[in-house]
């Protein structure tokens, strides 16, 4: 059993498909000696030096693209992007080429990628680099979508994202960087595995990313006041575990969603579907949802925290409807 960063796990996994498959290798902006924008990628550019961690132009067309392109004749890269933010730029590139080529040339290649993507606010970083944009990407049919909340989960969602033979963009959030957990089991969690961050009877809360950690602070405040909060984790967005969710809802009947992206399109708003398509015979009442208020992300640190939810969002929500 170790105790790792979030950083340092995300670091870990890559390390580890590196020695072991010398088809992997890293590529982005300051990827290198510096060690990547937030430091995640500190360390490999001394130990597999520049053909495996590449430094590339400030272009992230070019980098999806020499991604895309090397994973279609045999490399496994894994792509940093500065800030999902930035993913615009490279939308083409991931969205009609890494998406479609597997389907289109009728499976006779693969396209094993992995792009990070720091995502979320609450670093202050402004309207540019702050955006949850999750729901975009799940979209799209021929991306899997990852997103990690705890050191254990993005070491073991790592191993698995390197190892899949399609293109997964594994989002990470910038605030979760510094949080320490434990790493007891070093080896891959499976894409489409959610996990309970808690046990409870109540209530289900469906939380992604920073959020998860968000949940279970209201899961303890609510915990005084006679609530018993059960916190599911999705930890992959899709393929999305249906049956997890299911034996939830089936057994507290009541669901709050909170996911820190703005509410409106939101993939939180894809949850609740699902679940109102596929279980509301096992529901007791409306589904909530949580979300960022309609609008960019501010600088200011005040404002910024008006705009994301946090658990006092979540308890306000939780008494106001349940």
């Amino acid at each position: 059993m170790k105790t790792m960063t979030y950083g340092e796990a995300i670091r870990e996994g890559m390390r580890m498909k590196m020695q072991e498959d010398p088809n992997v290798y890293i590529l982005g902006e300051d990827v290198g000696a510096f060690g990547g924008c937030f430091g995640v990628t500190a360390g490999l550019f001394d130990e597999f030096g520049p053909d495996r961690v590449r430094d590339t132009p400030i272009s992230e067309g070019v980098i999806i693209g020499c991604a895309v392109g090397s994973s279609a004749t045999g490399l496994r890269p894994i792509a940093e992007l500065m800030f999902i933010d930035f993913l615009t730029v490279g939308m083409d590139q991931l969205v009609n080429q890494a998406a479609k080529m597997r389907y289109m040339f009728g499976g006779k290649i693969n396209v094993p990628m992995v792009v990070r993507l720091p995502g979320g606010a609450g670093v202050q970083a402004a309207a540019q680099h702050s955006q949850s944009l999750e729901a975009w990407l799940t979209h799209v049919p021929g991306l899997k979508v990852v997103f990690p909340s705890t050191p254990q989960d993005a070491l073991g969602l790592m191993l698995s994202a390197v190892e899949d033979d399609n293109p997964v963009m594994y989002v990470e959030h910038k605030a979760l960087y510094a949080l320490k957990g434990e790493v007891n089991d070093i080896k891959p969690i499976p894409l489409g595995v959610g996990d309970i961050k808690r046990e409870g009877n109540d209530l289900t809360i469906i939380a992604t990313g920073k959020m998860v950690h968000e949940a279970l602070a209201a899961a303890e405040t609510l915990a005084k006041e006679g609530y018993d909060v059960e916190v599911l984790d999705p930890r992959t967005l899709f393929p999305l575990d249906k049956d997890l969710i299911r034996q939830s809802v089936e057994k507290t009947h009541k669901v709050l969603i909170a996911t820190e992206e703005t509410k409106r399109g939101g993939y939180g708003g894809e949850i609740s579907a699902i679940i109102s398509e596929e279980m509301f015979d096992s529901l007791d009442a409306p589904i909530v949802r949580i979300g960022a208020l309609d609008t960019p992300i501010p600088f200011s640190p005040m404002l910024e925290s008006y705009v994301i939810p946090n658990a006092k969002d979540i308890v306000h929500a939780v008494k106001e409807n349940f």
